[in-house]
């Protein structure tokens, strides 16, 4: 049985159970749970990760642990009783946990392997915690320990800041919000701004001196010099080398690294030096001999200098090598260091050995204390402190010093007789009185142990030595009386015994007679001459002689000469209990001369500061006992000692000297007397203020009141207890009476900065400590009607002296944060005062930050929830009195401009954050009761209003994100939780007094947008918080989102018809709550949609508003990223199901599936636009968009927005041409017009001719770039009309030039033909745009069929790649997957015109059959019936698929979707046409490039030869003689009879061209190939004879082959007979852009002229023939295939490219069947479609009928189609079909190339079949460049060969017309001559052009009837399917040039007037009645 656990509450799993038992719960190891219940070894309950789940788990997996319950029953909460640093510590690693795998997943290294070892540490620290072994003292260091790091961590990983109260976390609603701001203030500013250290200490180690000839012990010596005051500052540290160099004692670390203690700020600048003296032990010269002299003696080696600034930038310098100098005159090594400082180089160079001092140096900042627990390393090994030179720059009470410095400064000596000076060392010894040396007090430095006796360094024959060396003599103070000190002087030899001779000594007493010391300063001793072996043992033979020359020469009148040789020294005394002062002794020794006693009273001020504090307690007594002695005498004067003594102690360097004073005041005074003359003597002070001209004195007075209040009670104390508590009125009236006369003092007015208020102003600050003392003796109570009268004695008024009022306000601060006011009873008397004089301080805005410090120690003694009476009441206080004034000072403070400077910011930020917290301590505070109290002050609704717009604004500043650093949430959350806790209680008085008649839009407008903002914070989206934190907040706060959003429904349901002054404005806002992912909000939010649009309906009939505002927002909204799928379904149903009863029921449903579409369209953009690259997917998301904002909702801003977001993708993709058709959606926008847009985008403001002039440039650009000329042309030719009509020829000038060039561009340069892939989009995991469709795009250049289905499946790397091209079922529309079917299709152009024309190059017809595309054809071979085995082909079918797009390829995106598809079976019989039509045409190519010689390698033509002839005799074209010209077939298809003809025809006139072509190749083949091309020409006769041909009949001679260029040629005139293979070729000159002259050739048969025929082959054209790469040049025409002009290029591609998905091995095995591919069979005009038999090039067996024909009566303009404008969008492909259908301007319409006289245009007459021969031609004209801007003149007719044939009786031609490309004129006489013989044309220069001839009215029709369109021509067939053209690129019919445009001026102003184009003949349709809102 379950039994609900009374104990067992709380555990963590130690062993992970995966819960496969019924209603198991699954748990890891770590995870802790929650026990509910328990029953038999098991316990049901839940892991707090996730406590919505519960289950049972076995006791053995779990370890309890203690913890108390919070509301025992369904809701109880655990908390475990552990320590809260270790229940912090847990959460935060389980948080950092996940954090720190993300790390290595985002690969951040560093944080990775820092935060691992952070987290490694905290464990180590928190199993140290866990023991429990850890003292108190170890447990606060390793809380400290662990907080720091948890601290650290959580800032790295950008998590929120913890506030902690001694290293445990708190809880924001156990302490006020004030303290709670200190507590993060605190901890930002620690994270911040590092305090700066006061102390420093330097850390030098000695590694090494590097020297190439040492052989010498060395004694280094390190001290920090001041060069600019030419000191040192520090003792020395003093080390000894080995004669190698290194430290004598390796294993001593204190002997050779040393701590440079107790530097201050100051000491860290650039002036600083560490200097290093080295000395060498050893013989007197580094180089004498060694057995010279066996002495050692101490002499100069080197000094090195580093300046301390250079540690200050690195901190540490590591094994860093000083130079080490020598000086050149060893008399200047005193001042060496100064030299190298000073860089004089003249008196210092480089040891001789080069030497180096490698030390390793380190500087270390904070006090001694701190740097030996962090560098404990240091200090466990061992470091000797080098000390400051005296005092610190603090001086703490029981330091005990007594060192005193002594310098060795110089000696002036005789030669003693000698001829050189002396060598001489200077040996010291301290004597005691009893005449013994003390042993060891001589210190030479820190490393080093003291010694007994010193030797100085000897200078070399010098007698006027200067050491400078500074020894410490460290003398403890008994031995200090009767001590000296003796100096003896030596001799040293350098000769072989370097014997040390005495001369002589001196010494000096350390004390003097009186008792004082030996004076600091230099001191002048006598040197006493003595022999050598004179005995100084007997101190009291020389101690009676003179010692100093001062005295010496002040007492004795000897002769000078005992004094011409001295010996200077420098002493100074750093002692705690010697004095050198005589004052302070007399003043010690009073009652030895009481007659003094005035004296030295007087004198105390003038001692110094450190000798009083060495003896403050001595002077002191001495002070309280002259006042015993005579208080009436000496009372003024002891109190005036006293007061500058405690003064004294106010100096930073003495102020840790107070608590000895305190300590003094607490135990040692024993003063019982003395209050009644202090109180007297301050009483008397105090009265003579405001009186007293010169205040300093006094001012002394009031700064030590603290301690002299202290001794005042302490003394009434003693007395007290002395005496039973006698005179205790007399004492109160004392106090009472000094007090009164402070308040009269405090109330004087004084003018200005005067000394009375300076005096107020002193006393003011030290008036609150006086507050602790008086509580000693009086009652609380008391205490505070004193201070509360004293400090209501202030002068009020402000303007008197900022600095005064402002003293002011620091002793009400001081108030508030004395132990008086934290008692309630004295808190409630001073409150008012505090309370008045903050407010006066708020009003003026003065002292803000005093103010604000003030404020948040008031409320910090307040406790949240205290239901006390007094706090209460305090409440009422302080609402009543500040409330108001609070919220006035925030808005002004944050009104104001940021200050500049960091920290003005910095202080500007503290002051608001602290008025901010003191206001939301006053509203958590607040109860009901204070709430309706405040609302029912106000007086006026007026005055309720402004309060709540004032309280609504402020909100609105605290829900700021700057208000707070952004880890603050914890206090984000509080000021959330007060903020929605005090709108919840004004809502209420908004609801009873704003409504109905008394409504006020303002108020409710800023309510609800304080709501919205609300509901918006970063810090409430619960769902981007970690789970943990997520349901700490849920817990304590709930979701604070759902609260407000229930509150704002409500208030929207009290507005009632007031809800129409909101509509549209709140949509937005209430759109941007509903956005948020909080199911519940969403549920409360979003049927206030619904209300709006039903109060708008009543309003209006309709809700346009609604609609319009709600489809702005949601594009911003969600581009920002917010909102969902789940949103998107959730708004969808609950407004159906909201309007499922309102009349207006069907407009809001399209209302709600036009918002629900968008959502759709704008979810994929955004998820589309999270992706890196830009891919497909982006550029048709953005289509998609941009097809919805134009179509159905008629957006034109949002529209022209995303058409500029789409030109941004295709430029970052580099689709330059799709970015050009994309702009041009803008473009057409836009009008010539002046009318001024608006700044937009990236637009400037500019007129709307301007931008689209900019417009027309930037898209010609882009053409070029994409390689789309011809358009780029189009666009040239509408800005040149532009600039032509506005006579701006120079802007003219160039478009004609740029668009020459991209004339130039189009011959010159080559295109490749890309690639078309269908790809269908299966499934519901595809986005919207995409779902369920199919697409044709365009491929890449290069990219063929398996790199474009790689590109596809790397942009949607879950689909799955389909591998059929059969139509998918339902299921597969409807999988929850992603499924892609690519194959490639093929491009039918719809124009075949231009590719159909003879002459037009490649470069020109390539453009044509790969753009403007809408249809494209996919062919799926299949077996219809049994299959034949022996010949397949005659039951071979082929299903076609024709796709139609919605708009034509390329266009603004690289896809578009498939609109229709047509479907229809080929009989094997059509299948077998097609393939033979193909063949030919390829066959035709192929022959045509190599009698060009276009090719420079003749093997396609041979491969293709070889492939036809060959497949024929191995059974190829034969297989279809079999299968359709058999009877059977015949008899059973008579439909057919036809289609069998033509494929007789075709395969005769295969046979025919492959005769020509074998011709052609004999004419080209090379030697090694003549082999295989005999074998061709055989199988060719076996190919012949298969069809039953052994020559041609003379109907079937006749038929001309046609070729491509009209080749083979012959000059028209002349005779077959006259050509033979050997025959010469004619090239007439020409210019280089004039087309080659083509010669006529006729011919009665191939088989018999074949080579004769060849040989006069002279056309000069080049195909743009991938595989070759030849150059084409302008002059070149030839016809290819759609996307090859070669077969092999054709062929090159793998078969999987190109062949069908379904299509089996078994049908590739042969290259003539086309139907693999559709890159096999390209359709063009070489292979045309079999769609409409009418448009296929047959052979005709009629002359003349074979030439097209139209009405002779329609006059050349009346054929063109009237090219009417259509609109350039984006909508579907129907409305551009059916305008185009409409007879409007179909596409692209191809520049016009006109002719003129002059210009080198071929004309063409009809053939006629009349056997008359022709005469030769009589001149010719010189070519010249056509100019594009000409036009054609109808009169003219340009000409071409066109792609027929014609027969003619008894003549057999292989041309049935020819033209002369020299040009030229001929009369009709020529034209009808017969061929007689005559000789080859040569060209006939004619410099003059010629008239155009006249032609007869019967002529005139067949001219034009034979006349093809140039490629350029602006005139277009009405064609079966047009394709419509977007305006831009359209050009208006013009039959003549234009006339001279009149003035501009009045051009423009026509223009304006009319509003119509200057080259339209009426207004232009737009596509949408809309302009363009000023964009």
């Amino acid at each position: 049985m379950w039994i609900p656990t009374e104990h067992e509450k709380y555990g963590v799993v130690i062993a992970s159970f995966r819960g496969t038992v019924p209603y198991g719960l699954s748990l890891e190891i770590g995870d802790t749970v929650q026990i509910l219940e328990k029953c038999d070894g098991w316990y049901r309950g839940f892991a707090l990760k996730n406590p919505n789940i519960k289950g049972i788990f076995p006791s053995s997996y779990v370890h309890l642990k203690n913890a108390c319950v919070k509301n025992k029953g369904q809701f109880e909460m655990v908390i475990p009783t552990e320590d809260s640093v270790i229940t912090e510590m847990t959460s935060t690693l389980r948080d950092w946990g996940t954090m720190w795998k993300q790390l290595y997943v985002r690969n951040e290294g560093d944080l990775f392997h820092r935060l691992w070892h952070i987290m490694n540490e905290i464990l180590d620290l928190r199993r140290q915690v866990l023991v429990g072994h850890l003292t108190h003292d170890r447990m606060k260091d390793v809380k400290r320990h662990i907080t720091a790091r948890l601290d650290w961590g959580n800032e790295q990983l950008g998590l929120d800041l913890v506030p902690r109260k001694e290293y445990a976390m708190v809880d924001p609603e156990d302490i006020s919000i004030t303290e709670l701001y200190r507590l993060m203030e605190h901890r930002h500013r620690k994270k911040d701004t590092p305090v700066q250290a006061s102390s420093h200490h330097l850390f030098v180690q000695m590694k090494s001196l590097m020297c190439s000839n040492l052989g010498e012990e060395l004694e280094v010596i390190f001290s920090l010099f001041d060069s600019k005051e030419n000191r040192p500052i520090s003792e020395r540290f003093f080390l000894r080398l080995n004669r190698n160099g290194l430290p004598k004692a390796p294993d001593k670390p204190d002997r050779h690294c040393s701590l440079f203690v107790d530097l201050g700020s100051s000491d860290l600048r650039k002036d600083i030096y560490i200097t290093v003296h080295i000395i060498r032990i050893g013989r007197m010269g580094a180089g004498e001999k060694k057995n010279a002299c066996s002495v050692q003696y101490r002499r100069p080696f080197g000094c090195a200098v580093l300046s301390i600034a250079d540690l200050l930038t690195g901190e540490t310098k590591d094994d860093l090598v000083l130079k080490v100098y020598m000086c050149n005159t060893e008399s200047e090594w005193y001042q060496i260091h100064e030299n190298i400082i000073k860089k004089l180089n003249a008196r210092y160079n480089l040891t001789g050995s080069n030497a180096g001092l490698a030390v390793s140096l380190q500087l270390l900042h904070g006090d001694i204390e701190q740097i030996r627990r962090e560098y404990s390393s240091v200090f466990s090994h061992g470091v000797s402190i080098t000390r400051k030179l005296g005092f610190s720059n603090i001086i703490m009470p029981g330091e005990m010093r007594n060192d005193l410095y002594i310098t060795i400064e110089r000696g002036e000596f005789e030669k003693g007789g000698k001829s050189v000076a002396r060598n001489v060392e200077v040996t010291m010894f301290i004597v005691d009185s009893n005449g013994q040396p003390l042993k060891d007090f001589i210190s030479f430095g820190s490393g080093e142990p003291p010694a007994t006796e010193y030797h100085s360094f000897v200078l070399y024959h010098n007698n006027s030595p200067r050491w400078s060396e500074l020894l410490k003599l460290p003398i403890p103070v008994d031995k200090f009386r009767g001590s000296h000190i003796r100096f003896e002087f030596r001799h040293c030899s350098t000769k072989e015994k370097g014997e040390k001779k005495l001369f002589g000594f001196s010494f000096v007493p350390l004390m003097q007679e009186d008792g004082r010391t030996l004076p600091d300063g230099t001191h002048e001793l006598i040197v006493h001459k003595c022999e050598e072996n004179t005995n100084l043992q007997d101190t009291t033979r020389y101690l009676k002689l003179p010692f100093s020359k001062v005295i010496f020469l002040g007492n004795n009148n000897q002769t000078m000469k005992a004094t011409k040789e001295s010996f200077w020294i420098t002493s100074f005394l750093c002692s705690t209990k010697l004095t050198q002062n005589g004052d302070m002794l007399d003043l010690l020794k009073w009652r030895t001369h009481p007659d003094k006693i005035t004296g030295c009273l007087s004198k105390l001020k003038e001692i110094d500061g450190s000798e009083i504090v060495k003896f403050l307690q001595d002077t002191l007594d001495t002070l309280f006992g002259i006042l015993d002695e005579n208080s009436q005498k000496y009372g003024s004067k002891v109190f005036d000692s006293l007061v500058h003594i405690i003064n004294l102690l106010q100096d930073s360097k003495f102020h840790h000297f107070k608590p000895v004073m305190d300590t003094y005041i607490e135990s040692h005074f024993a003063g019982a007397l003395a209050y009644r003359d202090l109180i007297k003597v301050l009483k008397w002070y105090v009265d003579r203020i405001t009186e007293a001209e010169r205040q300093e004195h006094i001012q002394e007075v009031l700064k030590a009141q603290e301690y002299i209040f202290k001794y005042i009670v302490q003394s009434r104390r003693l007395f007290s207890l002395a005496t039973g508590g006698q005179n205790e009125e007399e004492f109160r009236c004392c106090i009472q009476e000094l007090l009164m006369s402070v308040r009269f003092f405090l109330s004087q007015e004084s003018k200005g900065a005067g000394a009375l208020s300076q005096s107020q102003a002193v006393f003011l600050s030290s008036f609150p400590a006086v507050y602790s003392e008086l509580l000693k003796l009086f009652d609380v109570r008391e205490v505070a009607n004193l201070v509360q009268d004293t400090l209501g004695s202030l002068p009020t008024i402000m303007h008197v002296d900022d600095s005064l009022q402002a003293i002011k306000l620091q002793c009400i601060g001081k108030t508030v944060e004395s132990q008086l006011y934290t008692n309630p009873d004295s808190r409630y008397i001073l409150l008012p005062v505090v309370l008045h004089h903050l407010h006066i301080h708020l009003q003026e805005q003065k002292d803000l930050i005093m103010c604000a410090r003030i404020l948040s120690n008031v409320f910090c003694l307040i406790k949240k929830n205290s239901s006390e009476k007094s706090v209460l009441e305090e409440i009422d206080v302080i609402v009543a009195s500040l409330l108001d004034i609070l919220l006035r000072t925030i808005l002004e403070i944050t009104s104001r401009p940021q200050a500049t400077s960091s920290a003005m910011r910095l202080q500007f930020q503290d002051v608001t954050g602290e008025f901010v917290a003191c206001l939301l301590s006053l509203l958590r505070q607040m109860t009901d009761r204070h709430y309706q109290q405040l609302l029912n002050s106000f007086n006026t609704k007026e005055e309720l209003r402004d309060f709540l717009l004032q309280i609504f604004t402020v909100f609105r500043i605290l829900i700021r994100p700057e208000m707070f650093p952004k880890d603050w949430t914890v206090m984000r959350l509080v000021a959330n939780n007060v903020i929605i806790t005090t709108v919840l209680y004004l809502s209420d008085a908004l609801r009873k007094n704003f409504l109905n008649e008394n409504f006020e839009y303002k108020i409710w407008d800023s309510y609800f947008y304080l709501a919205v903002i609300f509901i918006n914070q970063l810090c409430l989206q619960l769902e981007m918080f970690t789970p943990s934190k997520k349901k700490k907040v849920l817990e304590k706060y709930g979701d604070m989102r759902v609260t407000m959003g229930c509150e704002i429904f409500s208030m929207w349901q009290n507005l009632g018809e007031h809800k129409l002054h909101f509509i549209p404005a709140l949509i937005g806002p209430f759109l941007e709550v509903t956005l948020i992912p909080q199911p519940d909000l969403r549920n409360v939010m979003i049927p206030i949609f619904h209300d709006m649009m039903d109060w708008e309906q009543r309003r209006s009939g309709n809700f346009k508003q609604v609609e319009a505002k709600l489809i702005d927002k949601l594009d911003s909204l969600m581009s920002e990223g917010k909102g969902d799928e789940t949103y998107r379904e959730l708004f969808n149903s609950i407004l159906l199901k909201k309007i499922e009863r309102e009349t207006w029921r069907e407009s809001g449903v399209s209302l709600i599936a036009t918002v629900t579409r968008l959502m759709e369209r704008l979810l994929d953009y955004r998820d589309c636009m999270k992706m890196g690259e830009v891919d497909g997917k982006k550029i048709g998301c953005t289509v998609s968009l941009l097809n919805f904002y134009k179509t159905e909702l008629n957006k034109e801003e949002m529209y022209i927005r995303y058409i500029h977001k789409l030109y941004d993708l295709h430029l970052k993709a580099q689709n330059f041409t799709e970015a050009a058709y994309t702009l041009l959606l803008y473009d057409e926008l836009l009008e010539w017009s002046d009318r001024p847009l608006r700044e937009f985008l990236t637009y400037p403001m500019q007129t709307e001719w301007q931008r689209k002039e900019h417009l027309h440039l930037t898209i010609v650009q882009n053409f070029d770039r994409g390689k789309c000329w011809e358009n780029g042309i189009i666009l040239c030719r509408k800005l040149a009309e532009q600039y032509e009509g506005y006579y701006d020829y120079r802007n003219l000038s160039k478009m004609r030039m740029m668009e020459a060039s991209l004339y130039d561009k189009i011959m010159d340069q080559q295109r490749l033909e890309p690639e078309f892939f269908r790809v269908g989009f299966y499934g519901k995991k595809f986005p919207f745009f995409l779902r369920n469709k199919e697409f044709v795009c365009r491929g890449h250049d290069y990219e063929r069929l398996e790199a474009f289905q790689q590109r596809m499946l790397n942009e949607f790397p879950h689909a799955i790649a389909m591998q059929h091209a059969n139509q998918p079922d339902e299921t597969i529309f409807q999988a929850e997957a992603q499924y892609l079917q690519i194959y490639a299709v093929t491009p039918i152009p719809e124009s075949q015109e231009v590719l159909q024309r003879e002459g037009v190059p490649d470069n020109i017809k390539s453009f044509y059959k790969v753009n403007h595309i809408w249809k494209f054809r996919y062919d799926r071979p299949f077996h219809k019936g049994t299959k034949d085995k022996e010949n397949e082909f005659k039951s071979l079918w082929v299903e076609r698929t024709s796709l139609y797009l919605v708009q034509s390829l390329p266009g603004i995106s690289r896809w578009f979707e498939v609109e229709k598809r047509e479907v229809i079976e080929m009989s094997p019989l059509e299948n077998a046409i097609e393939v033979l039509e193909n063949k030919n045409q390829q066959l035709k190519a192929l022959i045509s490039q190599c009698q060009t010689r276009q090719m420079q390698n003749i093997n396609p033509l041979t491969m293709c030869l070889n492939g036809v002839i060959d497949a024929a005799v191995n059974g190829g074209v034969s297989r279809y003689q079999e299968a359709f010209f058999v009877k059977d077939y015949i008899l059973s298809h008579p439909e057919d009879g036809e289609k069998i003809a033509r494929l007789r025809e075709l395969m005769l006139e295969q046979a025919q061209i492959l005769e020509f072509g074998l011709a052609v190749h004999e004419k080209f083949v090379p030697q090694d190939m003549r082999p295989l091309h005999k074998k061709l020409v055989d199988q060719f006769f076996v190919m012949k004879s298969s069809f039953g041909i052994q020559e041609f009949p003379a109907c079937i001679q006749a038929s001309p082959v046609h070729f491509p260029n009209g080749s083979p040629r012959v000059c028209r005139n002349s005779a077959p007979a006259s050509m033979s293979p050997d025959g010469t070729r004619v090239i007439p000159r020409r210019s280089p852009l004039s087309y080659p002259a083509v010669n006529r050739y006729s011919s009665s048969s191939l088989s018999s002229q074949a080579s004769a025929e060849v040989s006069n082959i002279t056309g000069h054209s080049e195909s743009s023939d991938e595989v070759f790469n030849i150059q084409p040049s302008p002059s070149t025409s030839s016809l290819s295939s759609t996307h090859s002009a070669s077969p092999n290029v054709t062929s090159s591609a793998p078969s999987s490219a190109r062949a069908s998905p379904l299509l089996s091995d078994k049908h590739k095995h042969s290259r003539e069947n086309s139907c693999l591919s559709p890159r096999d069979r390209p359709c063009s005009a070489i292979y045309p479609t079999p769609v409409e038999p009418s448009q296929r090039t047959l052979f005709n067996h009629i002359g003349d009928g074979a030439l097209p024909r139209s009405d002779p009566n329609l006059s050349t303009p009346e054929k063109a189609v009237n090219p009417t404008p259509s609109s350039w969008s984006l909508d579907s492909g129907k409305e551009a079909k059916n305008m185009s259908d409409g007879g409007k301007l179909i596409s692209p319409p191809v520049p016009p190339r006109p002719t003129q006289t002059a210009s080198p245009a071929r004309h063409t007459t009809s053939v006629s079949p009349s056997p008359a021969g022709r005469s030769p031609l009589k001149g010719s004209v010189q070519s010249f460049t056509p100019s594009p801007v000409e036009y054609n003149s109808p009169g003219l007719s340009s000409n071409s060969p066109v792609l027929s044939g014609s027969y003619s009786s008894g003549i057999s031609s292989l041309s049935r017309c020819s033209t002369s490309e020299t040009s030229g004129f001929e009369n009709q006489a020529n034209e009808q001559s017969g061929p007689g013989p005559g000789p080859v044309p040569m060209p006939v220069p004619m410099p003059v052009p010629m008239p155009v001839p006249s032609f007869s009215g019967s002529e005139e029709p067949v001219r034009k009837e034979s006349k093809t369109p140039p490629p350029y021509s602006v005139y277009e067939r009405t064609l079966r399917r047009p394709v419509p053209l977007p305006h831009s690129l359209s050009i208006p019919v013009t039959s003549e040039p234009p006339a001279l445009p009149p003035k501009p001026l009045a051009a423009r102003s026509s223009h304006l007037e009319n509003g119509t184009r200057r080259t339209e003949p009426g207004p232009r349709p737009r596509p949408l009645p809309r302009k363009v809102s000023q964009l």
